[in-house]
């Protein structure tokens, strides 16, 4: 026997509206792979939660890739589009798209530094500590760098104080030796 059919309005109380969430959610990203999958398309799924939490499936391109694909291809058509309209619009275009980078790069940014990795696979968290690993390289390559350019100027330092004190006390030694 089905069951009915489910009135879509929104759910007044807090845990059951919680639980449809997230009961659906897990849905939907199964129905997302699945697709990705099945019908070898490339599938981005974006989705916030009442609270802004970020859930997000994307296939092995990526979602960068992805949203860079679609940005192309939305704005080829905006401008064909919007070839004969003012360019206000292109402006508004324009800034969607800058703001949607910069989103892009903030989430990164949080992701570096080891906020909201909840929304990341096994594969994205591991490419994550790669880039960790490299920029952690690289960091300690500049330490070592500077660490050993200090100490070569100490010791450069150390050897001109020496010297002075060689020339001093051999000033000494002539101006009271008889």
């Amino acid at each position: 026997m089905g069951r009915g059919r489910v009135v879509l309005k929104r759910i007044e109380n807090k845990i059951n509206r919680q639980v449809t969430f997230s009961k659906r959610r897990s849905g939907l990203l199964k129905k997302a792979h699945e697709i990705s999958v099945l019908c070898d398309a490339e599938v981005a799924l974006i989705i916030f939660s009442s609270k802004g939490k970020l859930y997000e499936f994307a296939t092995e391109n990526g979602m960068d890739k992805i949203l860079d694909r679609y940005e192309r291809y939305a704005y080829a058509e905006n401008v064909l589009a919007s070839a004969e309209q003012d360019p206000q619009a292109n402006w508004c275009h324009e800034y969607r798209k800058l703001k949607a980078k910069v989103e892009a790069i903030q989430k990164c940014q949080r992701h570096l530094s080891g906020e909201d990795l909840d929304s990341l696979n096994v594969k994205e968290l591991q490419n994550l500590e790669g880039q960790l690993e490299v920029s952690l390289k690289h960091i300690r390559s500049r330490k070592s760098q500077l660490m050993h350019d200090s100490i070569s100027d100490l010791l450069r330092k150390g050897v001109d104080v020496y010297m002075q004190c060689i020339g001093v006390e051999v000033f000494l030694k002539c101006v009271f030796l008889p």
